[in-house]
């Protein structure tokens, strides 16, 4: 069973260990490779398009991503550091719990496919929709998550294209009512999903019956969604 988180915009440039991306057992390091070799061939005025920020910060952050393979490392979920991540609360978590979190979890990412909470990864930034990577990764991580007998994904839309969904797959969204209107909750959906989470791991929840029970600021399962308001 696995759990599909997105990552966050937010990174913290802090590495709590020494050890370089290169020397990690990552599962897709090959797919990365491939990555930074497009990357390598991009043009300096395709940077500003290609990273979404002013040509200055586009070109550091153009060099940062060449040379993910030689810096240091930290687990995933002291990387991101988002509403979402906020939310989870990560470190309030006991042993047991933190240990579900990253065996039924999956953090989606478009330089790296998709990463467990304690993978070991550098600081970069790499939208998934630049390069059309989740067309990239689509066949890997989708033969990844036919083997699971239930797929939770909570991905935004453009995670979500990453890989094709199957049988054995249950979108869980979080909406709000806005003059009359049943619309996407925005930012609350993304400190509400945080908090979904955390509920999940605090009580090891592998069922989706059990899933449902969450509220949390007037979200409440209606059938459908995690939905606020009337």
């Amino acid at each position: 069973m696995k759990f599909l988180i997105p990552p966050s915009e937010g990174k913290s440039k802090e590495n709590v260990t020494d050890i370089v991306f290169e020397k990690t057992d990552f599962k897709y390091s090959k797919k990365v490779d491939e990555i930074i070799e497009k990357l390598t061939k991009l043009k300096p005025e395709d940077f500003k398009r290609t990273y979404g920020t002013s040509p200055e910060k586009s070109a550091l952050i153009h060099k940062q991503n060449k040379i993910i393979k030689n810096s240091s490392c930290s687990p995933a979920i002291l990387r991101y550091t988002g509403t979402v991540y906020s939310n989870i609360s990560w470190q309030s978590f006991n042993n047991e719990q933190k240990e579900f979190f990253d065996r039924h979890f999956l953090i989606f990412s478009g330089l790296f496919g998709s990463v467990s909470p304690m993978t070991l990864i550098p600081n970069y930034k790499l939208k998934m929709n630049v390069l059309q990577l989740y067309k990239f990764w689509n066949s890997t991580l989708t033969e990844e998550l036919k083997k699971e007998n239930l797929v939770v994904d909570l991905l935004p839309q453009i995670h979500k294209k990453a890989y094709t969904q199957s049988e054995n797959c249950i979108n869980i969204d979080f909406s709000v009512v806005k003059n009359g209107k049943k619309v996407a909750a925005g930012h609350n959906g993304k400190m509400v999903k945080g908090q979904f989470v955390q509920f999940v791991c605090r009580n090891m929840i592998t069922k989706f019956e059990d899933m449902i029970k969450f509220e949390f600021d007037g979200f409440k399962w209606n059938g459908k969604v995690f939905l606020k308001g009337k």
